[in-house]
Parts: C-alpha cells; sequence; structure tokens
C-alpha cells in the first residue's frame, strides 16, 4: 500500500479495537499509554505478548508503530480485539504477509459471545433438577 498509515477494526466478544499502524520504530500506545504500562506487569505482560504476535510471526518486529483505541469488554478480550486489528492492519500493508496470518489464526475473528440467560432457568443452560416422581 502506498500509505504511510494503515487504520483496522479489530473485535472480540465485547471488546472493539480501532488501530492504526504506520512505519516506525516500535512505539506501541493504547488508549494514550504505552502497551506494557496499560496491560501492567506479570500476566498483564502475556497479554501485551499476544498483541505483538503478529509482528513475531511476520518477522516485523520494532518495524512498525501502532496507536489504538480499544473500549468494552475485559483486557483479555481487548487483547485479542487488538491482535486481530494489528494482524489484518499488517495483511492489509502488506498482501504477501496474508498467508502467514491465516495460518496462524490471526485474521479469523473469533465470534463466541455470551450466551443470554433464559427465563425459568438460573443461569444460560442451568435449571432446577428435574425430578420424575
Amino acid at each position: 500500500m502506498s500509505s504511510n498509515s494503515v487504520c483496522t477494526v479489530g473485535r472480540r466478544k465485547t471488546s472493539v479495537a480501532r488501530l492504526r499502524l504506520s512505519v516506525g520504530s516500535g512505539v506501541y500506545t493504547v488508549n494514550g499509554q504505552c502497551i506494557s504500562e496499560y496491560f501492567g506487569t506479570g500476566i498483564g505482560s502475556l497479554k501485551s505478548k499476544k498483541v505483538l504476535e503478529p509482528f513475531v510471526a511476520s518477522d516485523k518486529e520494532g518495524q512498525f508503530s501502532f496507536s489504538c483505541t480499544v473500549s468494552g469488554g475485559g483486557r483479555t478480550g481487548q487483547a485479542e480485539a487488538m491482535r486481530h486489528a494489528v494482524a489484518r492492519a499488517l495483511e492489509k500493508y502488506d498482501v504477501s504477509l496474508r498467508g502467514i496470518m491465516r495460518k496462524n489464526g490471526f485474521l479469523t475473528r473469533d465470534s463466541r459471545e455470551v450466551e443470554r440467560k433464559k427465563y425459568g432457568f438460573h443461569k444460560a443452560r442451568k435449571r432446577t433438577q428435574f425430578s420424575k416422581r
């Protein structure tokens, strides 16, 4: 693609990530914060690694920078929505990366959502015990 930046959207559960990818030095900002600051350390660092998986798979680490606005859901859903957006942006930037992204499953939108609670049930599927007599 000829332009310097690419905009994409990634989704997971109720999380939506709007991402602007540009050629840069590897600066990743999420909602105005550094990615490590946003997800934190410890288990949060695993989430930031999950976001950067498309860069690792395509050997493009440190060659791009992105700015992302993410909303809805929890941190894990947000991380996976961001990973989806990053993969879509890389594929949009360089079409030859499509095979790598598809093989690793980064371009597939995970459509699983929370099932709604039904009337007369305790939860979505849990109900009272059946008694024949």
